[in-house]
């Protein structure tokens, strides 16, 4: 039996037998799955972070892990490379399972070259990327990395382009889950945001295209990595990070549960489950929830507990765009997306972010065969020179097309407010919805009846002897002939008034008939969406 030498994890002479060969074959396992040193692993657990392999087995299913390329090392030369030749070339590549479904991974290993990719790092990844793809199945990458490995120099580069390449090939085609568990920098930052959702965790996982040093020596401007590119910034500001969590262990068992909302790809659905809540469960709760006067602020989030299986729902992208919610969901076992105006923020008004934001969840669902249900209290556009100058028109079109994209069963539930062009952009039947459904206190209209009022009648109110009593009776007016409940429901517009408490039973009907819908989709390329 041989033994292996303890600086290059070379063997020291040739073993003599099969047994001796089978053992320094699990010696070399043990050195590559050990790590550089405990050393290293030491200073890792030190910043609060996990190792690669620890954040691999909390994610996968005990003892599923298939470990791909354990053994690979770089062959670079120069800088004092060819003196170290670690096994993994810094990161863990294989596939595993999450809830008995195959999920492929790579996982950077920052205790090896801080995690930085070389051209032997890439390649491992590429392969892990064409192994997704061709099994049909997720990538999770659980990123921990300083970025480019310089040694190599373009090489190095390189590699970031074959994995941008693969990100795009496999976009709408698997999903792809980005955990950020360390810094991320440069080029290495757009990988991320490739994919379909980013993770990151509070205090130690950060992300920017330029450092803090960078920005001081450009703009002066001080601040510090997680004022920069932290986890709170790309969750509340940027919109970058769709989820954030306190720590390592949280945020990845967070993953396994998105990955459960999920298909395997885009030719399957969602996975169904045993429901225990009642599908004909009656919510008297709602009549209550939501006040009748469209100028009483609510809380939409407590109308989606109400209607979902359990209370249950992931909320992506929590804390941006907070004025409409975007949600997965199970109602009667079925997965569905769900968007919704948030009249507890900005009245539930549509915005830049509020339209960027619902236009990509719209996107991701009617990639993965996930329906959409939109609930709709909105007032309209933000007015605002801001707001038009910041492009609203082209913002608010990636809603308005990413719904009239949308081939996955769609329904509309008008709850309150239903007014001017935002009512049309969130998924009204005219632009493609399947059913529309409203409240009895729905108010559908160009605008509202106050406004209206002093757009139509303007010459009447200024000439009255009481301009302010003719305001009022000419919005009454308004309001009884063009903003009664029943108004477009009379025209076809709304497929039918429920009572709010029999909601979740009609959404499973609905849900249950749309089940077998198909769409032809005309035959082009691609199409070009508003940017």
């Amino acid at each position: 039996m041989t033994v292996l030498e303890e600086t290059t994890g070379e063997p020291t002479g040739e073993p003599t037998d099969a047994r001796g060969r089978v053992a320094e074959l699990h010696d070399i396992r043990a050195q590559a799955v050990a790590g550089p040193s405990e050393k290293a692993t030491a200073a890792q657990h030190a910043k609060g972070k996990l190792t690669a392999r620890e954040r691999i087995e909390l994610l996968l299913d005990p003892g599923s892990f298939q470990e791909v390329e354990q053994l690979r090392r770089h062959r670079a030369t120069g800088f004092g490379l060819e003196a170290k030749k670690p096994y993994t070339d810094g990161v863990i590549t294989g596939w595993g399972t999450v809830e008995g479904r195959t999920v492929f991974v790579y996982a950077h290993d920052f205790r090896v070259f801080g995690g930085a990719l070389g051209e032997a790092h890439a390649t491992k990844i590429h392969k892990i990327m064409d192994m997704a793809i061709a099994a049909g199945a997720p990538l999770v990458s659980l990123n921990d990395g300083a970025g480019a490995r310089i040694q190599e120099g373009v090489s190095a580069l390189a590699g970031y382009g074959g994995i941008f390449q693969r990100n795009t090939k496999a976009s709408g085609v698997i999903p792809q889950i980005s955990v950020m568990l360390g810094p991320c920098a440069g080029g290495a930052a757009y990988s991320p945001a490739l994919t379909d959702f980013v993770f990151m965790v509070r205090e130690t996982s950060q992300m920017f295209i330029t450092g803090p040093d960078v920005v001081k020596a450009v703009t002066g401007e001080e601040i510090t990595q997680n004022g920069l590119g932290g986890a709170d910034v790309h969750a509340e500001t940027s919109g970058v990070c769709h989820f954030a969590y306190d720590d390592e262990e949280t945020c990845i068992a967070e993953v396994r549960y998105l990955l459960s909302l999920l298909p395997q790809n885009n030719r399957e659905n969602p996975p169904r489950v045993e429901c225990s809540d009642p599908a004909d469960r009656r919510s008297d709760v709602l009549l209550d929830l939501v006040p009748a006067d469209g100028n009483r602020p609510y809380d939409m989030a407590k109308v989606i507990e109400e209607i979902v299986d359990d209370g249950e729902y992931l909320e992506v992208h929590e804390r941006w765009a907070r004025n409409i919610i975007c949600a997965l969901a199970r109602i009667d076992g079925q997965v569905v997306g769900i968007v919704a105006n948030q009249p507890q923020v900005l009245a539930g008004v549509l915005d830049i972010e509020a339209s960027e934001k619902a236009a990509r969840f719209v996107q991701m669902c009617d990639a993965f065969n996930v329906p959409i249900v939109t609930f709709l209290d909105v007032p309209g556009f933000l007015p605002g020179v801001d707001q038009e100058h910041g492009g609203i028109i082209r913002h608010g079109a990636k809603l308005l097309y990413a719904y009239c994209n949308a081939t996955v069963p769609r329904i509309s539930l008008i709850l309150r407010k239903a007014y001017g062009g935002a009512y049309i952009v969130m998924d009204s039947q005219s632009i493609g919805a399947d059913l529309t459904y409203a409240w009895p206190t729905n108010e559908i209209a160009v605008m509202g009846a106050e406004g209206a009022a002093n757009v139509i009648f303007r010459r009447q109110i200024a000439e009255a002897e009481d301009p302010e009593a003719m305001r009022a009776r000419m919005v009454k007016e308004y309001r009884s002939e063009l903003m009664h409940p029943y108004y477009a429901a009379e025209r076809g517009l709304v497929d039918d008034v429920i009572d709010p408490a029999e909601t979740r039973e009609v959404l499973v009907k609905s849900l249950a008939m749309l089940q077998t819908k198909h769409a032809d989709l005309p035959s082009r390329k691609h199409g070009n969406p508003p940017q």
